[in-house]
């Protein structure tokens, strides 16, 4: 029979999802594994979305989105990111994976390189291998309280390197990248004549430190910047993100755009819209649940001497259990969810520098992860 394209191979399959799917087979599991909010979507926006349906606006829309969303989205950019650009470098996209699978393929040839952050969030990888690319890690270490080493990016960079993911704030690790170490990132770029990708989809979650949009410090048109509805908004399942792009790309992107998906579905960029423009109280009432589930999370983890990164931002808290996990902690992933029911995402799934770490998701009942966060082993004293 016909097979399928050599390099197909090579994507790695998602370690998150593995224990998910696991999971779901289950019963009475902690379920602290998949990166999604626990509260519900505003009425608003839902109201948005009905009324879509109901007046039959379930037509062609323009490759790039509505207008009336575009012109938010700009205006939105402007206000909130410090981003200035025109409505034809904003495209809504079928969430901010599309987005970045879309970067990707205007960006890479086969046998291009990109880097990609390790630990960093397991799309990076799966895109690149997917276009035929090479994605090359570049290490987020705890000595270096999980901030790029331009030393190291220096050293990775070669013939073929044409970008660099650049995730703030993280997922896995919740961290928030300073103004300072943005612009050293964008220096390099620079020095390298690279092109960015910044994935900024946990914009609008941060706690006691400022988010800064890689775009806003740009000088030279370099930065391509994805967000996304999904986390802010609890729209995971409606499927809206956007990508802002250098100048200059608005007939290559409708051609792209035609390609890939024509356009998103235009009952959900009305329910876009409307969670654009609309009351964002319920984004500050998330953004405090899960404020609140982290003391919650860390306080006990600190009574039972578990060592964790603080997270600065996003809503996952990022746990060292090489203290029992053997060097494995992929297996011991599995082993926890069937013996304690107990679902967290190994570390490893981020990548090579993630052995021996996990990551838990705090936007849950408090009660769930209290119950969850107790099953793990503490270090032997």
């Amino acid at each position: 029979m016909p097979q399928l394209a050599p390099h197909m191979t090579s994507v790695p399959a998602s370690g998150i999802r593995r224990v998910f799917e696991i999971a779901a087979q289950l019963d009475d599991v902690d379920m602290l594994v998949i990166g999604e909010p626990d509260v519900p979507v505003a009425r608003h926006i839902g109201d948005a979305a009905r009324r879509a349906w109901s007046e039959d606006r379930t037509n062609y829309t323009p490759n790039g989105g509505i207008a009336p969303l575009r012109e938010a989205l700009v205006a939105k950019l402007a206000r909130e990111n410090d981003i200035h650009v025109d409505v034809e470098q904003v495209w809504v996209t079928i969430g901010g994976t599309q987005a970045l699978h879309q970067t990707m393929g205007l960006l890479l040839a086969a046998g291009d390189e990109v880097l990609v952050p390790d630990p960093g969030y397991t799309t990076f990888t799966m895109n690149a291998h997917m276009l035929d690319a090479v994605p090359v890690p570049y290490t987020l270490a705890p000595a270096a309280d999980f901030v790029p080493d331009i030393d190291e990016l220096d050293r990775l960079v070669g013939d073929r390197t044409r970008a660099i993911v650049v995730n703030s704030p993280s997922n896995p690790l919740g961290v928030v990248y300073s103004e300072e170490t943005l612009v050293r990132l964008l220096d390099f770029a620079r020095r390298h004549d690279l092109w960015v990708i910044s994935d900024e989809v946990y914009e609008y979650f941060t706690y006691g430190s400022k988010h800064v949009s890689l775009a806003s410090l740009d000088h030279d048109d370099r930065v391509f910047s994805v967000f996304s509805l999904s986390k802010t908004y609890a729209m995971t399942g409606v499927r809206v993100g956007y990508l802002v792009t250098p100048k200059g790309l608005a007939d290559t992107m409708r051609t792209v755009q035609e390609a890939q998906i024509s356009c998103v579905a235009e009952p959900d960029q009305h329910a876009a819209l409307a969670a654009v423009v609309g009351d964002h109280q319920p984004v500050a009432d998330a953004r405090d649940h899960y404020r609140q589930n982290l003391e919650l999370a860390t306080s006990l983890l600190d009574e039972r001497g578990i060592r964790y990164l603080e997270p600065t931002g996003a809503f996952y808290l990022w746990i060292d259990m090489s203290h029992a996990s053997g060097g494995d902690v992929a297996s011991w992933a599995e082993r926890l969810l069937l013996t304690e029911r107990v679902a967290v995402a190994p570390g490893s799934a981020f990548g090579r520098s993630g052995e021996g770490w996990i990551r838990v998701c705090l936007a849950t009942e408090p009660e769930v992860l209290t119950r969850g966060l107790s099953k793990l082993p503490a270090p032997i004293a």
